[in-house]
């Protein structure tokens, strides 16, 4: 199995790409060809989520033996979730709504987050590297806790993590800088989530043409889903959710199933599309954004075109500009073409905006549709949605069920429905209390308990138990000073 990055023939093993994150040359990671001998989706979908996990990483990353590939897979996720079930599909309304916030920070990153840590160790060891890995992470809210969370005390290990100062809730703030453990730093950059994923990417791009690490005994890792090995795992659920419904009888294999992502970074929605790679049958991928609607308009017209109004949203995850994974995407739909990928991703750096070929715009609308809603309307969805079925999401969802709506009313579907749920409600107490009409005034952390004896659901523990922890992370930096901060934690 060879991995090559999509700016230039770059090539890598799958431990060397889980091991670096990023290609040299800035690229992203992928499988030189999505062929893998004795992988079949059909009996993979038959397995619970421990088997659909070790199937597919198995065959993605064939350097580990399937006893390592199981063994990751049972530390990473056995005991460490608050239901037995890692990725429950429940039934709400016509449709149904795949559950990922059942891990420890509430929200879908740990899904993956739980396990990178064991292929990154285990790559490290593969390929006798000493030098001790430093995992650099930009967060628009989820994906830092659960990284912290994934590498706290993981021997070996340091990492940093970078959020906008502002740009979270106040719970997804308070589970960052509670943050335990000895290898753990966080930052709160002047910026937005944009800001901190491009000076993460300038930081391994400079350091890597100086030469910066050489010397220290350390090396430079991504947590962020433009690590292949992060995205892998993410995979996993489509099938999980597949198989549910087969298993209930609304389905048979080869029957087509829609799936409606709530999107940001366009990781998320395009594991969908490396599972429709793998052979499980994936209707439409239904991209679904809040009023940063960058990816809405590109997936209707092909432009690409970062240069708009920032605006933070009740759905503060998907508040990105710059979405990192739709560069994998161009890469497989241009047929490797990594000359056009690189000169379209520098046209977005230095210009703001691209615009593909209409012949690859219709492959994309081949498999891609695209929704938006405001904060309004995610509102009003996450309300009617509640006071009908009872069913209470976070804004995230809501978004995605609004979109879900709009798919099928305008394009009309015979295929069921799934909509990825990507937090807990809990993490978004005060704008889910307004959404439902009840009263938001008030803590953060009352607002908790307000949701909970409204809804007659149980706050999670690892959020329930924050107010009482010390912060250890308050450091506010400029976006110019995070190379800075990761040389004096490297140090």
């Amino acid at each position: 199995m060879i991995y090559r990055s999509t700016r230039s023939k770059i090539t890598a093993s799958p431990c060397q790409a889980i091991l670096a994150g990023i290609a040299p040359d800035g690229g992203l990671y992928l499988p030189e060809e999505f062929s893998f001998p004795g992988f079949c989706a059909e009996e993979t979908v038959k397995k619970d989520f421990y088997g659909i996990a070790a199937d597919v990483l198995f065959a993605l990353f064939p350097e580990f033996s399937r006893r390592e590939v199981e063994e990751m897979v049972r530390k990473a996720y056995s005991g460490k979730f608050q239901t037995e079930d890692v990725a429950p599909t429940v039934k709400v309304g016509e449709d149904y709504v795949l559950e990922l916030f059942r891990g420890p920070t509430c929200a879908f990153k740990d899904v993956a987050l739980s396990i990178l840590p064991h292929l990154l160790s285990k790559s490290r060891g593969k390929l006798g590297v000493t030098d001790q890995i430093v995992i650099l992470t930009a967060t628009s809210g989820d994906t830092g806790k659960a990284a912290l969370e994934g590498f706290c005390d993981v021997e070996g290990t340091k990492i940093l993590v970078f959020y906008p100062h502002g740009g979270v809730s106040r719970v997804q703030r308070a589970q960052m800088v509670t943050q335990r453990g000895s290898n753990t730093f966080v930052s709160a950059i002047r910026g937005n989530f944009d800001d901190a994923q491009t000076g993460v990417k300038n930081i391994f791009t400079s350091f890597a043409e100086k030469n910066t690490m050489a010397g220290t005994g350390a090396r430079l890792s991504s947590a962020n889903s433009i690590n292949i090995g992060r995205l892998a795992p993410q995979i996993v659920y489509y099938f999980k959710a597949y198989g549910d419904l087969l298993r209930e009888g609304r389905i048979a294999w080869g029957d087509k199933v829609d799936f409606v992502v709530p999107t940001g970074n366009f990781g998320n929605i395009l594991a969908g599309y490396f599972a429709r790679l793998l052979g499980l049958p994936v209707g439409k991928l239904v991209c679904a954004s809040n009023a940063n609607n960058v990816l809405t308009d590109f997936i209707r017209s092909g432009t690409y075109d970062k240069r708009r109004p920032f605006y933070q949203t009740t759905s503060p995850s998907m508040d990105i500009l710059v979405s990192s994974n739709l560069e994998r995407l161009l890469f497989l739909l241009s047929e490797g073409d990594d000359g056009a990928v690189a000169q379209w991703m520098k046209e977005l750096n230095t210009d703001g905006v691209y615009t593909v070929p209409e012949n690859l715009l219709a492959k994309l609308k081949e498999t891609f549709t695209a929704y938006c809603l405001s904060d309004g309307e995610a509102s009003s969805v996450l309300g009617k949605v509640y006071k009908e079925t009872g069913y209470l999401c976070d804004p995230h969802t809501a978004v995605a069920m609004g979109a879900a709506l709009e798919y099928k009313e305008k394009e009309g579907t015979e295929n069921p429905v799934v909509v990825l749920s990507t937090a807990s409600p809990f993490k978004f107490s005060r704008p889910v209390l307004e959404a439902i009409g009840e009263d938001a005034e008030g803590d953060e952390f009352d607002l908790l308990r307000r949701l909970a004896r409204v809804s007659g659901l149980e706050i999670p523990k690892s959020l329930a138990e924050l107010e009482e922890l010390p912060e250890r992370h308050s450091g506010v930096i400029a976006k110019e000073a995070m190379p800075d901060f990761v040389l004096e934690k490297i140090k």
